[in-house]
């Protein structure tokens, strides 16, 4: 069963950065696509970012200034996130699927705890 765990959430001020880790194990040899998504109470889980390789894409509300990425020696992957706003605010979710890139949350298979993020003066 593969294992995903979230990290680095906290609260931070608007503009400011947070970098979000998500440490991954088990049979990772099946996974082929890694995705951050976000929910706020009371609605539905929104997609922020998904990589596959070395190809990434974003949600058009964060493009420029999240970014995507991850080390495979580490099992890990990463959401840094600058420029953050209040909208930012939400509950943060690692998630992995078997299959190619996707957009989707229903599309992947494997989901951690999540981490909370907000933004606030």
């Amino acid at each position: 069963q593969v294992r995903l765990v979230e990290s680095g959430g906290g609260s931070v001020q608007p503009g400011g950065s947070l970098r979000l880790s998500c440490a991954a194990s088990g049979p990772l040899y099946s996974i082929y696509t890694m995705g951050w998504f976000r929910q706020t109470p009371g609605t539905e889980r929104a997609w922020v970012a998904s990589i596959y390789r070395d190809r990434t894409i974003y949600a058009d509300s964060v493009k420029g200034r999240f970014t995507i990425s991850q080390d495979n020696s580490k099992n890990t992957l990463y959401l840094q996130m600058d420029s953050l706003k209040p909208e930012d605010t939400a509950m943060y979710y690692c998630a992995a699927r078997i299959g190619a890139i996707s957009m989707w949350w229903r599309d992947y298979q494997y989901w951690g705890q999540g981490t909370q993020v907000t933004v606030s003066s």
